[in-house]
């Protein structure tokens, strides 16, 4: 993200992303209610629960607003704190 920043900010582009961390999705019910998965993992998310979608909506409406215009190449980790456990 922060080479594409550097690249495409002289034509007003921001670049930025977001991580995620354990979410509940159609791709991940096969895990929700395993309870060996979820002691394994979800028992290292300090909120010790699943991310849902609605957990992005805040920072997709900052990036998608002119409020995000001079915010570019950054990294957003939102996993319920998994990554700093």
């Amino acid at each position: 993200m922060r080479g594409l920043a550097v690249e495409l900010a002289r034509y007003g582009i921001t670049a930025n992303t977001v991580i995620p961390g354990w979410i509940a999705t159609e791709m991940t019910k096969a895990s929700i209610g395993n309870q060996k998965f979820e002691t394994a993992v979800i028992g290292r998310v300090p909120f010790r629960c699943w991310g849902t979608g609605e957990d992005f909506s805040g920072i997709a409406v900052y990036f998608a607003s002119d409020a995000s215009a001079y915010h570019t190449g950054d990294t957003i980790v939102i996993d319920g704190g998994y990554t700093r456990f």
